[in-house]
This record gives structure tokens, C-alpha cells and sequence, in this order.
């Protein structure tokens, strides 16, 4: 079986850097766990007291993730990243110390569940800035806000945008600054204190020191960064940040010498995804490595091959094919390829069942 490896001291050693970085900066920041899917070994190891005294919360978009935290440690707080499912309101009060919304419907049913268990539910009002997934639009923003701030169990603490997640839209200075005013016009109005300015993600990180990030921007909610070490503005490495905190390894279940190119008529049957050469390339034969993992796992594409002459060849359901070529490093069945999977690829990896994990 294909086996993601995880190095929890990599990432707690990154935990510890963001905290510095963001207090330097006087940010606040929800640290976001969702890429690990839940996977509770992992968990228990980043979780502890003293590695996530400088986060404001633990975020996460999955209830059943929120549940197996707070079984950690219950005085974690916790925040529910996406808007509410009402399937799901009932738990989401018991688990989530905070959530963030974009629906009254949902508010008024989070409202009724606060009170049914006796609790005040805090949520963060997420605005659209243009990324086109959830979001108030910014027109029926302080008639939102005017029916939210009568309900009894629910605290508004701040409001926020989600950028850079489908289109990639970028928290530019005038995006953000814009969250800002909005802020502002909605205090004034409302005489309320936000608390929190919630003003993206990872891709946000690298703006902080180069002074595009305005002051009043005081909170982000980081993942990213501290799994994978890098920042989605650029797919770079942030600053001193450890980028290796996964590894994955594939088993070679099979390796053969074989053509490179396919032999017979291609037709639309195929259920698989493969490199076709459009040169004459008959006759030429090369090392092929099968290796035990395919795309219900992973996309090959968030995959990258530690062995910088390891080239892929194709991929059906359960199974990859790369080529090795002249084989000058002297692979073999049984032996495994290693990649170094980004943070896509690693969501994937740790949500399938059919790989294993192996905690360092």
C-alpha cells in the first residue's frame, strides 16, 4: 500500500514561526487543520498546549474534525470555516466555538440551537470581494448585518472574506482595504465593535512584510503555511518555513522494460489519463515503473517526483505509471518512488482510505 509520511515536528516547529511572524505584525491567526482530514494521531502531536498558545483558534471545515478536536482538548477554541450545512446546525453549535456565515436562514437556525444548549454562538460574516464563491454582496451588507445583531445567542465578532481559493483572486491592498471601510461604516451605524478583521488565508502571508496588508487587518486564518511551508500567492517557500513535512511513497509493484508508445488503435474506452509522444518513438523501449496508487487517490499533477529523472507515463484508478528511462539508478519491483505531494495532493492522500499514513 502507497504511504503518505507526516513529520509532526515540522510542523510544530512551523506553528511556532507563524506565531512569532504574526506577532510581529500584530495579526492574530486561526490555525487551520483541514487538510489532515480529521486524522487524529496527527492531531494529538499539534495540538498540545504549549505548541498553539499564540493561535486565536483551531479552524476546520468538517464537523466530524471539529468533534475529534475538541475531544483533544475541549478548551480548544474552534472555528467552523465554511457556511453552516442546516443538516448539520445541532453539532455545529456543540462543536464550534465560532463559525462563519453568509446566510440568515442558517444565523436564525444557529440562534435557536444557541439557545436550545445554553450557549452564545459567535459568528465572523463573510462579504463577497470578488472571488465569486461565499459571501454577502456588499450591496444588502448592512441589511444583513441590521436583522443579524437582534438575535439573542448569536455574537457578531467580526466580519471577513475568502480570497484566492477558486478564481485566485488577490487580497490586494484596495480588496482588503475596502473590508476595512466596510468595518467601519458598519460600527458607525450600528454602534458595534467587531473585533475581528478577517482578511484571508496563506496567499495573504507574504503581503504582511512588504507592508500591503492594512493595519486594521487583524486576524488570518493559516493552513497552508504551516503544512506545506509555502504561501498560494506564489507556490514559493515562505520565509523560513519547513516545506517537508510530507512525503509520499509509492511501491513499484511492477518493473519492466517496455515500448513508449502504445501498441494497437486508441480508442474512447480508456478510463485512464496517459502522455501520449506525437514523435515516431517506434521501436524505442525505456524502464517503466508501475506503482500502486491512481487517481481516486490523487492527481498526479500535485505530485512531484523527488527523482528528478522519474517522468510520468500515465494513470487509471489504482494504478501510475512512470518512466525511469535508462533506469541509471537501478530501481526495482518492491522498491518505491518518492514524491513530494503539495497541499492538495496531501488532502487527497490523508481523505483516502486506500493509503496508508505513517506518523514520523
Amino acid at each position: 500500500m502507497a504511504k503518505l509520511r507526516i513529520f509532526p515536528e515540522r510542523i510544530i516547529d512551523n506553528i511556532s514561526k507563524m506565531n512569532e511572524y504574526c506577532k510581529k505584525y500584530n495579526k492574530k491567526w486561526t490555525f487551520v487543520t483541514k487538510v489532515l482530514g480529521g486524522y487524529k494521531p496527527v492531531l494529538e502531536k499539534i495540538l498540545q498546549p504549549d505548541v498553539i498558545l499564540g493561535t486565536h483558534s483551531i479552524g476546520d471545515s468538517r464537523v466530524s474534525s471539529l468533534k475529534t478536536i475538541k475531544k483533544i482538548n475541549p478548551k480548544l477554541v474552534t472555528m467552523y470555516l465554511k457556511p453552516p450545512s442546516s443538516a448539520y446546525i445541532k453539532s455545529i453549535v456543540k462543536y464550534a466555538d465560532i463559525s462563519l456565515n453568509t446566510e440568515f436562514a442558517t444565523i436564525i437556525k444557529l440562534n435557536e440551537e444557541a439557545k436550545n444548549q445554553q450557549r452564545t454562538h459567535k459568528i465572523i460574516i463573510m462579504i463577497e470581494m470578488g472571488e465569486l464563491r461565499e459571501g454577502v454582496v456588499r450591496e444588502k451588507l448592512l441589511e444583513f448585518y441590521a436583522k443579524v445583531f437582534n438575535l439573542t445567542n448569536i455574537k457578531i465578532i467580526g466580519i471577513g472574506t475568502n480570497l484566492g481559493c477558486m478564481y485566485g483572486i488577490e487580497p490586494t491592498f484596495d480588496k482588503l482595504i475596502q473590508l476595512c471601510l466596510y468595518k467601519q461604516l458598519i460600527e458607525i451605524k450600528f454602534k458595534r465593535n467587531l473585533h475581528l478583521i478577517s482578511g484571508g488565508s496563506s496567499i495573504t502571508l507574504p503581503l504582511l512584510g512588504k507592508g500591503k496588508v492594512p493595519l486594521e487587518v487583524n486576524h488570518l486564518r493559516i493552513g497552508e503555511a504551516i503544512f506545506l511551508g509555502t504561501s498560494p500567492l506564489n507556490n514559493k517557500k515562505f520565509c523560513n518555513l519547513s516545506t517537508n513535512a510530507f512525503e509520499f511513497d509509492a511501491n513499484i509493484v511492477e518493473f519492466k522494460k517496455k515500448e513508449r508508445t502504445p501498441d494497437g488503435v486508441i480508442g474512447e474506452g480508456n478510463v485512464g489519463h496517459a502522455q501520449l509522444h506525437t514523435e515516431s518513438l517506434e521501436g524505442i523501449k525505456e524502464h517503466k515503473a508501475v506503482v500502486d496508487f491512481g487517481v481516486v487517490d490523487v492527481d498526479i499533477n500535485d505530485l512531484k517526483p523527488k527523482d528528478h529523472g522519474v517522468q510520468f507515463v500515465g494513470t487509471t484508478s489504482d494504478l501510475t505509471v512512470y518512466s525511469l528511462g535508462k533506469n541509471p539508478t537501478e530501481y526495482k519491483t518492491d522498491n518505491y518512488l518518492r514524491f513530494s505531494p503539495d497541499y492538495m495532493a496531501v488532502a487527497r492522500l490523508m481523505n483516502s482510505r486506500f493509503i496508508e499514513k505513517e506518523v514520523a
